[in-house]
């Protein structure tokens, strides 16, 4: 029966490649599309934290003219943009704007005695100026919350008496200060304020609000907290609904931060209502603003052209130097790395980027797009298919079929998950098939040609090198297609199963290797089965093992990388401009053409292609980055495989040499 079937299976293998190139033909519009979006954000904007500029200046003798210094500092380093949170009470006291007093503090002014019933906030503005601008904003933020406001005065200074403790009023936030926003307009700097979603959502407040951004020309938001602004009303008053409709009235955006351990909530749907008005962030922390000029510089330069960012947040902090006896702080070396010695703002444009106020994505879609998806679905279907067919054949025609009745359901179902299905199904079964075409191939060469010359085998090695690489390089067009949304550029969106991509093929190429190779998968089982377990197998099993989980821990954003290869890493992205994947060129690669030459003689050479199979998918896995130009992936994949072709031939030139000398000298020492 399965003999009879073996025609029809071979001619709808055929026949489904067909399908899959169609497919690959009906991605590279879609493709084009996401290359044409990918140029339409060129402004990269370096904002910085003015609470933190606050925080040191409140260390120095003098800190009203240490932050105008700095101000200057910092504008002619480049930093264009001054991040401002909403205000408390504290910060107003900090900025000398207000006296604040607690009921004890109030009956040592006065000389009356403390009422046991009365715990209330008292505040003194200090000067006319700061009483004009701040307390409307004071009195408004806190009747709105229901708590009584009254004018109180002392020694001819005017002030409030709010009713509720001093602890309860620090914690309300309130709208940025005035005063400050417009000195910093009038210093040439934009303003990106941060806004929470601690208060009861208040359209009239945030209307207000939005208009005096307008005003002042902002263009950017970023939220503070784990939640966007109208979030948390959202069920009761459609207040995220609101929100985004007033931002949208004032062309206002917002920026999402990058490498949060949780995506702020609601920031995925207010993206959505106000079409994708939105930039990526990264923040350098406190912390790392003290590393080195070059290592900030890198940091920066990185994420502009790898990762999609159009915004660079600057934090510094006040360090304590017991060895000097003296406070310091990080706004030198932040300077330093935006200018020289660290020169980043020229390295960003050296990239092609200008400074300016970041600018999202405009999104091209052509009118073809929703069709030409159909069609690049159809094409992943048999994709998944032909994998599928290379270990049981008979299943072939059941598993394209029950593939497109599948696609069709979730189509209409959740489309999301249909696409990120069907890109980690194309993602793992490019590279698995590749290499076991090159493992039937390396097989077929070696039992029909018999002893071949060195030439030959560099010859074929080379010829299948390139062969697997391009069949690899098939499943791209599928996966660009399949997540071409804004979502997956922005973040907002993620490919899942990353983790399952970087083990599958791994797994697959291993079960082939110890079972497809022989003469049946049954004999080849039972032969392993019946094999004597030895302690060399258990040390094996166990070094396998611990190679796994360290192969485990560099995948992903979270992957863990040595210090040296830090420093290789950005040798290599200062020499020659993108960084190729290490494990690609150092690894992979080299293991593949190593294993290919080595397999041509020795059947044992096949097992080499079980770790060579890292190299294939990780080439695929770059392009799961969706936030990562088109462009940059394809180098780093290109540079990969060239470097990797290097390094293999040198690998192969030394097992030539330990070869001969093994059949020239292996006799002498059997006598």
């Amino acid at each position: 029966m399965l003999q009879r079937l073996h025609p029809w299976n071979t001619r709808f293998r055929s026949w489904l490649w067909w399908v899959v190139i169609v497919g690959i033909l009906a991605a590279l519009p879609v493709v084009y599309d996401r290359v044409q979006t990918e140029n339409t954000s060129k402004k990269v904007e370096t904002v910085f934290d003015y609470r933190h500029l606050l925080d040191v200046a409140a260390l120095q003798p003098n800190p009203e003219a240490f932050v105008q210094e700095w101000l200057g500092k910092l504008k002619e380093a480049g930093v264009e943009s001054m991040a401002m949170y909403e205000s408390t009470l504290s910060e107003f006291k900090s900025s000398r704007r207000i006296l604040l007093y607690n009921a004890n503090d109030v009956s040592l002014l006065t000389g009356q005695p403390v009422s046991l019933n009365e715990n209330y906030t008292y505040l003194l503005f200090t000067n006319k100026a700061n009483e004009t601008a701040l307390s409307p904003i004071i009195r408004n933020t806190f009747t709105s919350l229901g708590y009584t406001v009254n004018y109180w005065t002392h020694n001819g200074m005017d002030g409030l008496k709010i009713e509720t403790s001093p602890d309860d009023a620090l914690m309300k936030p309130m709208p940025q200060d005035p005063i400050t926003m417009q000195m910093l307009h009038d210093r040439g700097f934009q303003i990106v304020p941060r806004l929470t979603d601690a208060l009861p959502y208040n359209q009239q407040a945030t209307e207000e609000t939005l208009a005096k951004f307008h005003d002042l020309g902002v263009k950017r938001i970023i939220f503070e907290g784990e939640s966007v602004k109208g979030y948390n009303d959202n069920a009761e008053t459609g207040s995220l609904t609101d929100f985004a409709n007033r931002l949208t009235k004032y062309d206002i955006g917002i920026a999402t931060i990058e490498n949060l351990k949780k995506p702020q909530k609601g920031i995925e749907k207010l993206s959505y209502l106000i079409d994708y008005n939105v930039v990526r962030l990264y923040s350098l922390s406190e912390k790392d603003s003290s590393l080195s000029p070059a290592t900030i510089s890198d940091r920066f330069a990185l994420a502009t052209k790898d990762r999609n960012i159009r915004m660079l947040y600057l934090n510094t902090q006040a360090n304590k130097d017991v060895t000097k006896a003296q406070l310091t702080n990080t706004l030198p070396n932040l300077v330093n790395s935006l200018q020289k010695p660290g020169n980043a703002l020229k390295a960003i444009e050296d990239n092609g980027f200008t400074l300016g106020q970041a600018e999202p994505f405009q999104v091209h879609h052509s009118s073809l797009q929703h069709y030409l998806k159909l069609v690049v679905v159809l094409g992943a279907v048999a994709f998944i298919a032909l994998l599928i067919s290379y270990f049981i054949p008979v299943l072939i025609s059941p598993a394209f079929i029950i593939g497109l009745i599948g696609a069709a359901g979730l189509y209409k179902l959740k489309p999301a998950l249909l696409e990120q299905g069907l890109a980690l199904g194309v993602a793992i079964s490019a590279p698995t098939i590749a290499m076991i075409l090159v493992i039937r191939k390396t097989q077929q060469l070696r039992e029909s040609h018999g002893d071949l010359s060195g030439s030959k085998r560099i010859m074929s090695t080379l010829i299948q090198y390139v062969k697997t690489a391009i069949i690899s390089f098939m499943a791209v067009p599928f996966m660009i297609a399949l997540l071409n949304n804004i979502t997956y550029s922005l973040v907002l969106n993620q490919f899942r199963g990353v983790s399952l991509l970087h083990l599958a093929p791994i797994g697959l190429i291993a079960l082939y290797v110890f079972l497809y190779c022989g003469e049946s998968v049954m004999k080849e089982l039972r032969r392993w089965l019946s094999m004597p377990i030895t302690v060399i197998m258990v040390v094996g099993v166990a070094i396998a093992g611990a190679a796994g989980y360290y192969y485990l821990t560099r995948t992903g954003n979270e992957g863990q990388v040595s210090s040296i290869e830090m420093v290789f890493r950005s040798t290599l992205e200062n020499v020659i401009g993108v960084r190729p994947r290490f494990k690609e060129f150092m690894l992979a690669h080299p293991l593949f053409l190593v294993g290919m030459f080595v397999g041509l003689r020795y059947a044992w050479g096949r097992f080499l292609f079980i770790i060579a199979v890292m190299g294939q998918l990780s080439m695929v896995d770059t392009f799961a980055h969706i936030h990562s130009p088109i462009i940059i992936s394809s180098i780093r994949g290109l540079l990969g495989l060239g470097l990797g072709l290097v390094i293999g031939l040198i690998a192969i030139l030394v097992w030539q040499i330990v070869e001969r000398c093994w059949k020239k000298w292996s006799p002498l020492l059997v006598e």
